[in-house]
């Protein structure tokens, strides 16, 4: 069986090839096939033959190159063979206006060098939403196409949450999540969808983490033609996109304090105003929103504002950390088992006791999400065998490390050069529980080289 992904096809042009690497190493459990390619006229004939997803381009080629003209050029030259094409810039120079200005010519967002991995992926994981949106809308309106992860967990905490959801979903009632980063905001509100009358309609899903500032008002108001310099066509913002559904704003802590206002505009006209416009367009939505900020911060009116915030939440449901519900985690552990069992074709492997200990210990930083990935690495990484506690990338307690055996040899006793480099490259990864930048730091290795030895390791 072939490895399951989200997308398709993402196509990343860029003239360093570390960038490529790093790309490629990020992406490929996200698509199905990243390809790179470092030249211009590369990327102009692969579009002319194919339909990536997402276009992940340059701003910038050649040395010493900052000024972005030949992204621009390159830019125009792709959405000209495919004006649907979803692009995002990567720029090292002059970010900001050169994000405002690639938007006018029709991109769809950017990153900067160096990027943050979360960040990059939120970016490209909504850009391709995006694309799937389109292709399968019909025109001037965009579909989100919901997860199938269901919310999981009987705990007391999480016994609240479904009752929540029982109650609110069939009403028209605004809901505001709150929770840590990989707690499941996004399951809840795909289960509250499901259950309104709303369910066979739309439900468009805005990240507001991973747009651009300057570009939330346009993205999520849309714009009409001749709004901005090139902005050659009218655009459907995502509220308009959603009218008859639901629009889930993902991270509305983030939505900019000058916006607000016209977002408290729609929710209480039920009326759209895109830039540019002198006509308000009427939308029938129901809102639901999540944040990762503290009840304290959400009403603090320097962060948010509190007319808006009384509109939002309605019904305020607050997920708990997985730290404080830790009896759900080993039906969460079965579960991704099962899951990712499936996905890689392998047999679901059996998990020694002192793992699901340790798994029940952790006190999960990333919450679900970090243990969904934990478990899927584990799973590819341990092929036939058992799942141990180092299996799954943990720095457990004393007391849940496995004991090696008198038959086991020492690393010290081990000198072949490449499993010891393998080793200290995993060690590392581990004790920084994989955030590349403080591994790095730690081996004395830039970024795009632990990369390259990731990628000749197989970590």
């Amino acid at each position: 069986m072939g490895k399951m992904t989200e997308f398709d096809v993402c196509l990343v042009v860029d003239d360093d090839e570390d960038i490529l690497t790093a790309a490629r190493l990020l992406l490929r459990g996200l698509f199905a096939d990243v390809i790179t390619l470092s030249a211009p006229e590369a990327a102009v004939e692969f579009l002319q033959g194919r339909s990536p997803d997402v276009v992940l381009l340059d701003a910038n080629f050649g040395r010493g190159a900052t000024d972005a003209k030949e992204g621009m050029v390159l830019l125009e030259r792709l959405l000209a063979i495919d004006p649907d094409a979803i692009v995002v810039m990567i720029t090292a120079h002059a970010g900001v206006n050169v994000a405002v200005e690639a938007m006018k010519r029709g991109a769809t967002d950017f990153v900067s060098k160096p990027w943050s991995n979360e960040k990059l992926l939120a970016t490209v994981r909504t850009a391709a939403s995006l694309r799937r949106s389109r292709r399968q809308a019909p025109a001037g309106t965009a579909q989100a196409v919901a997860g199938e992860m269901p919310l999981i967990g009987t705990s007391p905490a999480m016994a609240r949450v479904h009752s929540l959801i029982a109650r609110a979903g069939p009403t028209d009632a605004n809901v505001l999540i709150l929770g840590e980063n990989g707690t499941g905001k996004e399951l809840v509100a795909q289960a509250l969808h499901r259950h309104s009358a709303r369910r066979d309609r739309p439900m468009v899903s805005v990240d507001l983490g991973a747009i651009a500032t300057e570009l939330i008002d346009s993205e999520l108001f849309g714009h009409v033609r001749g709004a901005f310099t090139d902005a050659r066509a009218d655009r459907v913002g995502r509220i308009q996109a959603a009218d008859g559904g639901t629009l889930f704003l993902d991270e509305i802590g983030n939505l900019p304090l000058h916006l607000q206002p016209k977002l408290l505009t729609v929710l209480e006209q039920r009326r759209v105003t895109p830039v540019g416009a002198n006509r308000a367009v009427p939308v029938d939505i129901r809102v639901i929103a999540a944040t990762n900020m503290t009840s304290e911060m959400l009403h603090d009116p320097r962060h948010f504002r509190q007319d808006l915030l009384f509109r939002l939440n309605t019904i305020e449901i607050e997920l708990p950390p997985l730290r404080e519900r830790r009896e759900d985690i080993p039906a969460l552990l079965d579960h991704f088992l099962d899951h990712y069992a499936r996905r890689y074709g392998h047999a679901r492997p059996r998990v020694t006791e002192a793992a699901e200990a340790a798994l029940i210990a952790n006190d999960w930083a990333g919450n679900v999400r970090a243990l969904r990935h934990a478990v899927e690495r584990a799973l590819i990484l341990a092929g036939d065998a058992p799942l141990d506690v180092d299996d799954f990338a943990l720095t457990p307690s004393p007391q849940y490390r496995t004991i090696p055996s008198a038959a086991q040899a020492s690393p010290a006793d081990d000198l072949n050069l490449e499993r010891v480099e393998r080793r200290l490259v995993e060690e590392a990864l581990k004790k920084h529980a994989y955030n590349i930048s403080a591994a790095a730091a730690e081996l004395g290795l830039s970024r795009a080289a632990l990369y390259r030895r990731m990628e000749k390791h197989g970590l």
